[in-house]
């Protein structure tokens, strides 16, 4: 199973425009939540979800149709 790493930053596109990009530092971690941190400093902490059985996934701006997912690989 991949998982999200303190310190490491992680990048997701938008499903609908491929250039638009947000960027994530994990700066905490329990087994059910992760703290992350973008790049203008706002802290959040969401649940960790499953993407099958090979990695993490957190969804940063909600879960909704089409919501871009953030994912440990």
């Amino acid at each position: 199973m991949t998982k999200f790493e303190t310190g490491k930053t992680y990048t997701m596109r938008s499903v609908c425009d491929y250039n638009c990009t947000w960027s994530y530092k994990v700066i905490a971690r329990t087994e059910k939540t992760i703290t992350i941190e973008d790049e203008y400093g706002k802290v959040k902490k969401c649940k960790v979800s499953k993407w099958s059985t090979t990695e993490e996934v957190i969804y940063p701006l909600g879960v909704y149709s089409m919501c871009p997912a953030l994912r440990a690989a």
